[in-house]
């Protein structure tokens, strides 16, 4: 069964840069924040509400994958559909008016908010301490998740850790460098993770777990360069009970999800008016008619050549592939759709095979490193590498992370963070011109006269 995000009306948060048209009062027939924070089932439907956050435009459901598959050189964007408003990000013409890099900046920030709304009012709240410090970790780790993304594709951003509760407070956020949101992410997800449980039952999958604290915490070191603490952050997830599923086919699909290597999906179901996603369409093409009709976001023939002969991971994830077609993803289905973009699939953030690569990545080259490269690879049909094996320890981890990752929302920050974006897009005839993050938002900059635009823009 998957959690519903199912939140109260009065619980819409905007983002940091608020709108001054607003009343100061509701009727007192409705519940209102002034009277709701009082009780752990108000806490619980306040959490849920940041969960729901997740589903937006501007987060899994379509700006998260443009900014991360799109951007990279994973995928390319065929015209149709959305158009050019989308091309951009393929083709590094993206300007700051754009609207899905500002739904991004947006949504980002509003499941902040929500997040901020829990933990600025929770300790004044009498409840179970276990169940205190879930709901607060739960906030932590959505929080960070948020953070996290942000501070990949813009860079410096406001960090924002209370509750905004004025228009004037709003406009009042200056940016801060990525290393300190990074930073504040570490204190956040160890928090987090000391507070959640190890699993849920049947009825709560898809809430944050201590293995999805500790995962991103893995790679929020890995970013900064530090390879100690995500080897121990990688090894606690390793005790946690996660392992690889047997055959890459069976992680996907709806009646796959939240498998024995899902470490952390956002849920989505398809026919309840607004749970569904518009990615499962945007990925694959017109669901209403044939596989070859309006095929939009399509595995560049790079991708495709990249495979080696036998990996399993070819045919579970991109079909129709010709002489004259780049083919399709297939990962997230053609079937088991409501209607067009209105999927039942969920997306999964965090899985057990891309804690295996970052442990590896942490140890750097190593017998164990290639151990667990080899484990990765052994379930894809394929021999083992090693320090022999043609190519960098770099390029082989990039290429196994790259094939096994595949349009999970990997690829452009591993580019980022091995320093390989400028010459991997040159090299696919996409140069960046400079632009290694996005713009920030043109509104923002409009609003806030202390905003610094990111380079490129």
């Amino acid at each position: 069964m998957k959690i519903r995000y199912i939140i109260l009306s009065f619980i819409i948060l905007g983002t940091m840069s608020c709108s001054s048209d607003f009343t100061d009062l509701a009727p007192i027939s409705q519940r209102n924040t002034g009277i709701f924070y009082n009780t752990a089932s108000d806490m619980q439907i306040a959490v849920n509400a940041i969960y729901n956050t997740l589903q937006n435009d501007g987060c899994y459901n379509q700006s998260y994958w443009i900014l991360q598959e799109l951007r990279s050189d994973n995928t390319f964007w065929d015209g149709t559909g959305l158009a050019e408003e989308v091309t951009v990000f393929d083709k590094f013409t993206d300007i700051s008016t754009s609207n899905i890099s500002e739904d991004a900046w947006n949504d980002s920030y509003k499941g902040i908010a929500r997040a901020n709304i829990v933990l600025s009012n929770i300790d004044g709240i009498e409840m179970d301490a276990a169940t205190k410090a879930k709901l607060k970790g739960e906030a932590l780790f959505l929080r960070s998740l948020f953070y996290y993304h942000l501070a990949v594709a813009f860079g410096n951003i406001p960090l924002v850790l209370s509750e905004t509760i004025s228009v004037e407070e709003g406009e009042s956020h200056t940016q801060v460098d990525a290393g300190t949101v990074f930073n504040q992410l570490i204190a956040d997800l160890t928090e987090a993770e000391a507070g959640l449980p190890v699993s849920y039952d049947a009825a709560n999958k898809g809430r944050a777990t201590s293995g999805a604290a500790a995962t991103l915490l893995a790679k929020v070191y890995l970013t900064i360069g530090d390879s100690g603490n995500a080897e121990s952050a990688c090894r606690r997830v390793m005790s946690a009970g996660y392992s690889l599923m047997g055959d890459y086919g069976n992680l996907w699909g709806v009646d796959n999800e939240h498998n024995a290597e899902s470490i952390f999906e956002v849920n989505f179901e398809g026919g309840l008016s607004d749970q569904g996603n518009n990615f499962t369409s945007q990925f694959n093409g017109d669901l209403s008619g044939s596989v070859t009709s309006g095929l939009r976001n399509i595995p560049e023939r790079d991708l495709s050549d990249s495979y080696e002969s036998g990996d399993a991971r070819f045919a579970a994830s991109i079909a129709g592939v010709t002489p004259d077609n780049p083919g399709w993803t297939i990962k997230y289905g053609m079937t088991n759709s409501f209607a067009d973009d209105d999927g039942p699939n969920n997306w999964v953030v965090f899985r057990y095979a891309d804690v295996l690569l970052m442990l590896a990545e942490a140890l750097g080259e190593s017998g164990e490193a290639y151990d667990l490269i080899n484990m990765v690879r052994a379930r894809a049909g394929l021999g083992n590498i090693d320090s022999s094996t043609p190519g960098s320890f770099v390029d082989k981890l990039l290429q196994e992370r790259r094939v096994e990752l595949a349009f999970e929302n990997h690829r452009w920050a591993d580019l980022l963070r091995f320093g390989k974006a400028e010459s991997v897009m040159s090299a696919q005839g996409k140069p960046t011109n400079g632009k290694l993050l996005f713009a920030i938002p043109q509104r923002e900059m409009d609003l806030n006269s202390n905003f610094t635009q990111n380079p490129g823009y």
